[in-house]
């Protein structure tokens, strides 16, 4: 239902093997997804996935534990999956797979929302595993050959219409189930295909601001709890313009540099690397209309205006001048009170506030940290910069909670990362986004994690509100929903109306992803907080939505049958026993390979004695590291983190890389942006002659005589030498070119395609009339 999906997949293995084979099913999970029921059949055996608070887990896997062990320290792939081990199964024997989750889907571009089959379900790529001995039910590892049938059926609703459905395969013809084609039904059609994912994009009726869909609530829940009362899904996705590049914007900027990357900035132009030219090109780049400040954060946290202040010449000139006296007296990293410095700090009105934050290493108060990001993650939005692999987590936190990119930055490519991330925070967004609701007397909604304030071009933000209370006029079968917000300074409304008595399958999707929702604005704060109050309800809330969190972990409860005789008759014994079954974080690394783990069939004998080698082999290497910790009371149990994990590697492998060509670049134009004033213009000066290698005598003779202003020439000097044959600056100066152009058609020069001509001429370039707007 519109950017929401509940799956449901039944996976038939069968073993041809003529041998007995353990069986573990691995299943990875993806982005915006959430398991809330597994289980597993065979002819004599059951195996259940149930949540358990993890306080009060008493029972112990029996057997298969080393498999998950093996499989966590041995996969090649990183993430987390859901594995389960299943047992013995027989030569001949099948075992069925049944496994139900949630997922939001992402938006297209064109208001799509986009759902992609996990690999699970289908299994066209001939999967890494730990080992060349271990073998998959869908695919041999050694031959690539793939065994096996699909068949998929999607049930489509919204309340605005289902328009039509595309796909990269075949599809049934789509059919309508109601009158007003707000339900649709279409299947895969044949066989799909060996060669990519399966990819289905869903187009609803007319593109709205805000769209809403109502499920009811579980008529098993009490009334008043999170599943017992109706919940309104809320699609916000307000149609925003493009942005003219180096026109005036809104905006507030705050830049968070720690100490180490201030040692690097305050050093002599001629020594200094490219992380003094990412501070000095992005502070460049930013637009007239917005307001900056910078904060230098340490012991004590260090502003270098009590607040921001308007992005002016004076303003950034007396910025630039305190940088060097402010970390001189800066230690340790104190990003914690820096943050909350900046959060007590009210941000102008009308500008959005994002935040620039700088790492160069892992601070020890994470957790504190992450809760108070997430504490005010609708107010502001983070771009996270780490230059070491251990504050990964941290950062990709930081940005995934609040809407932003983390990214991680070298010497080589700073500059143009920072940048990058720049031209994301520089789209425009609508401002004072905020939802009114008009219904009955006795009903009332409640934002299950509140309301962001903005919401910047491209992207969305879907919501979950819940209806609790009686209405006392029943007659009234409709509620009213209200969006508005600011544009470019223009207020914006939209309203739309949604049932008080929604319909449903009773599959709960809505309310189980507004409980994931819940649990991730919860687990910051129930993890670096000392209070248990927290705790509990994160655990309420994981028991009755069948959503785990770290507090509570699955446990797989195996149900055999054992026939027996009693005097003279067979008699059926059913056995219980726990077995292992849980979220796995596998440590894997992307050099090996970067396809996902699959259902894995293993040989009794292989497993057992790769496994008993390698637990044998890690004992003992555990024990002698653990010689000099003789004497300790007891082990600590293990730390529970609200951060995800990320791959260090791919992190890393993630980031653009240009090396020597792009530092020259840079290098080649440090000076000149050095020049440059914030409104987009350059003086004429012997400092600019000296950048343009011309003689400061000459440029002045040069100039048109149409020109009264000097500043005029020496603008479209400088943006013409930007386009000297054999050069590209594009990457680093696009946003300060952008700024000069602007500024220049600001002052209606009126000949200023001769000037142009005359600039060409005097520096050898080839510049294109177009990048001046003529």
């Amino acid at each position: 239902q519109d950017y929401v999906a509940d799956v449901t997949s039944e996976l038939i293995y069968q073993n041809k093997s003529e041998i007995s084979t353990e069986v573990l099913f691995v299943f990875p999970l993806g982005p915006n997804m959430a398991i809330y029921s597994f289980q597993a059949r065979s002819e004599d055996a059951k195996v259940q996935a149930m949540l358990r608070d993890e306080v009060q887990q008493l029972h112990k896997p029996i057997g298969g534990w080393e498999n998950l062990e093996y499989l966590q320290e041995q996969s090649k792939y990183a993430g987390e999956v859901f594995a389960c081990f299943l047992g013995t199964l027989s030569p001949g024997r099948e075992v069925a797979v049944t496994l139900r989750y949630v997922q939001e889907l992402s938006r297209a571009p064109d208001g799509a929302a986009r759902f992609v089959l996990p690999p699970t379900l289908h299994p066209w790529r001939a999967f890494a595993l730990p080992s060349a001995m271990f073998f998959l039910a869908a695919c041999n590892c050694l031959t690539g050959k793939l065994t096996y049938s699909l068949l998929l059926t999607a049930s489509l609703h919204s309340p605005r219409g289902v328009a039509d459905v595309q796909a990269n395969f075949s599809l049934t013809p789509l059919i309508y189930t109601a009158q007003d084609r707000s339900t649709a039904q279409v299947s895969l059609s044949g066989s799909p295909p060996h060669e990519y994912d399966l990819e289905l994009l869903v187009y609803f009726g007319e593109p709205t601001a805000v769209s809403a869909v109502v499920e009811k609530g579980d008529p098993g829940a009490a009334p008043g709890s999170l599943l017992g009362d109706p919940m309104v899904l809320v699609t916000l996705a307000p149609s925003i313009p493009q942005a003219v590049p180096g026109q005036r914007q809104s905006g507030e900027f705050i830049f968070l540099l720690d100490t180490t990357f201030l040692e690097r900035v305050q050093v002599s132009p001629q020594s200094r690397d490219q992380d003094g030219d990412s501070l000095l090109f992005l502070l460049k780049s930013l637009p007239l209309g917005c307001y900056f400040n910078i904060y230098c954060y340490g012991e004590t946290s260090v502003g270098i205006y009590p607040q921001s202040v308007e992005y002016t010449q004076d303003n950034l000139t007396e910025a630039v001048r305190r940088i060097p006296s402010t970390s001189s007296s800066l230690a340790d990293t104190n990003l914690l009170a820096t943050l909350r410095s900046i959060y007590n700090t009210p941000r102008p009105h009308g500008h959005t506030r994002q935040l620039f934050i700088f790492m160069t290493g892992l601070p020890s108060d994470k957790e504190a940290i992450a809760a108070e990001v997430c504490r005010h993650r609708n107010s502001h939005r983070c771009f996270s910069f780490c230059f070491s692999e251990d504050s990964a987590d941290l950062a990709t936190a930081l940005a995934v909670e609040t809407g932003g990119e983390a990214a991680y930055v070298t010497s080589d490519n700073s500059t143009f990362v920072v940048l990058k991330c720049l031209k994301q925070a520089l789209k425009p967004a609508a401002e004072g986004v905020s939802l009114s609701w008009t219904l009955p007397r006795g009903l009332e909604v409640e934002v299950v994690g509140g309301t962001p304030e903005f919401i910047f071009q491209g992207q969305y933000s879907l919501l979950y509100a819940q209806i609790h209370g009686q209405a006392q006029d029943t007659a009234v079968a409709k509620g009213v929903l209200t969006l508005q917000y600011s544009l470019d300074g223009q207020d914006v409304t939209h309203k739309i109306e949604f049932p008080l008595c929604p319909q449903g399958d009773g599959r709960l999707a809505g309310h189980r992803l507004a409980a994931r929702c819940l649990l991730q604005r919860l687990l910051p704060e129930a993890v670096s907080g000392s209070e248990d109050e927290l705790r509990h309800r994160a655990v309420e809330i994981s028991l009755t939505s069948g959503i785990i969190c770290p507090f509570t972990s699955y446990v797989g409860v195996r149900t055999s049958q054992r026939v027996t005789w009693y005097r003279g008759k067979e008699r059926h014994l059913w056995e219980r026993a726990v077995i292992p079954c849980q979220i796995v974080l596998l440590h894997g690394s992307i050099k090996g390979t970067t396809c996902f783990p699959m259902t894995v069939w293993v040989p009794p004998g292989w497993l057992i004695a790769m496994c008993q080698s390698w637990l044998a082999l890690r004992r003992l290497t555990r024990g002698i590291a653990a010689l000099a910790q003789q004497g300790a009371s007891s082990k600590e149990p293990p730390s529970i983190s609200s951060l995800k994990h990320v791959d260090p590697l791919t992190f890393v492998m993630c980031t653009p890389w240009f090396g020597p060509f792009l530092t020259k670049a840079i290098a080649e134009c440090q000076e000149l942006v050095t020049l440059q004033n914030v409104d987009g213009s350059w003086a004429l000066s012997s400092e600019l002659a000296s950048v343009l290698e011309v003689d400061e005598a000459e440029i002045k003779g040069r100039m048109p005589g149409e020109l009264m202003e000097p500043n005029i020439w020496a603008t479209v000097l400088a943006v013409t030498w930007l386009h000297r044959p054999n050069k590209c600056y594009r990457d680093v100066c696009e946003l300060l070119e952008a700024k000069a152009v602007t500024w220049l058609c600001s002052q209606a020069v009126s000949q200023l395609d001769k000037c142009l001509e005359a600039a060409k001429t005097l520096l050898g370039s080839s510049v294109e009339p177009s990048v001046f707007r003529l």
